[in-house]
């Protein structure tokens, strides 16, 4: 099934069922009113709103369960979860990582290949898909980061890998802002992110796993993430392809030390594959093949009026999570 938010109903928005083509949309006030309450009591959630996905795609009734079914206006949707509990972001993909670090002059250490890179990101909100993206001054460098991203039920403290597996329940993408100028004095201080990672943008919907069907193997996606910059392409790498942890594996690295409440989305880290040909998911990692390649990069970061869509499609070509679409805009 898919789920979405409408932007009403408060800061954690209205819950809706979403049709498999993401046309329209349906109420579930009954089962929950917001993703996050559906989460927490899932075991007993999950079941009926997957009742209410089989008949808002099997039929074309009016109403399901006494609720209008009505057109879906990406405009009107929030993000699936418009605040987390918890966001932590993982760098599964070490091909992005070892490019980086070799621009630089820097070698990755060896734990990188057996202890997953992890930061605690903004959860307190997030950009709606067709929200615009905020930020004072050019001069921070804006950037974009399209990765996957999953969502947890309760998941106890010291899970494994093979166990965490089974806590994973939903699907997505985001688009992870970085502000680049920002992060290399931040990461001086020893002390990580905070300036650097202002609030991300997740898309139209999420999924549950099933919906996938052979995409979903080994708790990876194996799909191409497609990105458009200012309706050019720029990239689509394989997203199940050089992910040197799963999602599983990612989960049960944050639930080491703590447990993690329903709600918890764990990021993939920037979409990367050790072939180029398949293009970028940031400007970070463009600026870093230019500089590998010409010793320097030509590839500016993103200017105010700059636009951004990440999509992820089916082998059918229909959109998965629907388009994350936005623009570059001054924070007045």
């Amino acid at each position: 099934m898919k789920l979405g938010s409408l932007k009403e109903g408060g800061r954690d928005g209205t819950l809706i069922v979403v049709s498999r083509d993401l046309a329209r949309g349906v109420r579930v006030p009954h089962i929950a009113p917001t993703l996050q309450r559906a989460l927490e009591d899932w075991s007993n959630t999950a079941p009926r709103l997957n009742g209410v996905s089989e008949a808002l795609n099997g039929s074309a009734a009016q109403t399901i369960d006494g609720h209008e079914v009505f057109a879906l206006d990406m405009a009107a949707l929030a993000a699936p979860l418009p605040r987390a509990y918890e966001f932590v972001d993982g760098s599964a993909y070490l091909p992005h990582v070892e490019r980086v670090r070799r621009a630089r002059g820097a070698e990755v250490p060896e734990s990188f290949y057996s202890d997953p890179l992890m930061y605690q990101a903004v959860s307190a909100g997030f950009y709606g898909p067709r929200d615009a993206v905020l930020v004072r001054d050019e001069a921070y460098g804006i950037d974009l980061e399209a990765e996957v991203v999953i969502v947890t039920d309760d998941v106890p403290h010291g899970v494994s890998a093979e166990a965490a597996a089974e806590h994973i329940q939903l699907v997505g993408l985001v688009n992870d802002v970085s502000l680049r100028n920002l992060i290399p004095n931040e990461l001086a201080k020893g002390f990580g992110f905070l300036q650097s990672k202002p609030r991300s943008c997740l898309s139209p919907v999420f999924v549950t796993p099933d919906e996938l069907g052979d995409a979903w193997k080994d708790s990876k996606v194996h799909r191409p993430l497609l990105t458009h910059i200012n309706g050019e392409w720029f990239g689509a790498p394989e997203a199940g392809e050089d992910m040197q942890f799963s999602f599983a594996q990612l989960v049960a690295h944050a639930a080491k030390t703590r447990p993690l409440s329903a709600g918890t989305i764990v990021g993939s880290g920037t979409v990367a594959n050790q072939s180029t040909d398949k293009g970028a998911s940031c400007f970070a990692e463009q600026r870093t093949i230019e500089t590998l390649r010409d010793g320097k990069p030509s590839t500016p970061f993103m200017k105010f009026g700059d636009t951004v869509r990440i999509e992820m499609l089916d082998a059918e070509g229909a959109s998965i999570f629907g388009a994350i679409e936005q623009v570059m805009k001054r924070q007045d």
